[in-house]
């Protein structure tokens, strides 16, 4: 299955890409270019993020376990898109003066939240390969948990930057609401049954060891 499910999603999420070269080459970018670009490649980020977090819930609830395979790849691609966002920002808005983006990532809290969300992804992207995924163990876990302070940080940012009409940041924000609290309901389902497993595994090691002590008494007499 995985064998062509991954380069169906890796197409997949090249196509919006692809569509806005499509649309530079032949000048559809609109009278402002720049916020076109802008504009695309940050809610592009920001829904492929929001699509790497619906992995494991669409995993649990189909039970298709080689989604899982996909998550790394799909996570990848929402920090392709948003350094394209920054860039372009970067590069092309501002030309380079280090000066202006400074301040305004001071000044700008949408700006500030957005930087920061992208400085937040950075790590993930760097310790996503599998060699980096060995050496870290149990922490890769803790250092991914990131994600869902990026994806929030991502939501509040697109719905600082439109001003007016908050429709489409009112719908990724609620798409992210309810990814969280499957999570949250997945965690605390699961909570009593742990409790009991370990309660289980704690009164099986004292009954083993009340026995050994039994037998040793039994040998003395």
């Amino acid at each position: 299955m995985v064998t062509w499910l991954k380069p169906v999603t890796f197409v997949a999420c090249l196509l919006p890409f692809a569509q806005l070269l499509y649309r530079a080459y032949t000048n559809e970018l609109g009278a402002n270019p720049i916020e076109t670009i802008t504009r695309f490649t940050g809610s592009w980020s920001l829904f492929i993020l929001l699509a790497s977090l619906a992995v494991t819930p669409l995993r649990r609830i189909t039970g298709w376990n080689d989604l899982i395979r996909l998550r790394r790849m799909v996570g990848l691609f929402a920090f392709f898109y948003a350094t394209l966002h920054f860039s372009t920002y970067m590069v092309l808005d501002l030309y380079f003066d280090f000066a202006a983006i400074a301040k305004d990532i001071l000044k700008r809290p949408y700006i500030t939240v957005g930087f920061s969300a992208l400085i937040l992804m950075i790590p993930l992207a760097v310790t996503s390969t599998a060699g980096m995924i060995r050496r870290l163990g149990k922490r890769w876990q803790q250092l991914h948990s990131l994600v869902y302070l990026i994806a929030i940080l991502g939501v509040v940012h697109f719905y600082w930057l439109v001003k007016s009409d908050i429709t489409r940041p009112a719908q990724y924000g609620m798409v992210l609401a309810g990814l969280l609290g499957y999570r949250l309901y997945h965690k605390w389902s699961a909570a009593p049954s742990r409790r009991a497993n370990r309660g289980g595994a704690e009164q099986e090691s004292s009954n083993l060891a009340n026995a050994r002590r039994g037998e040793k008494l039994a040998s003395r007499k």
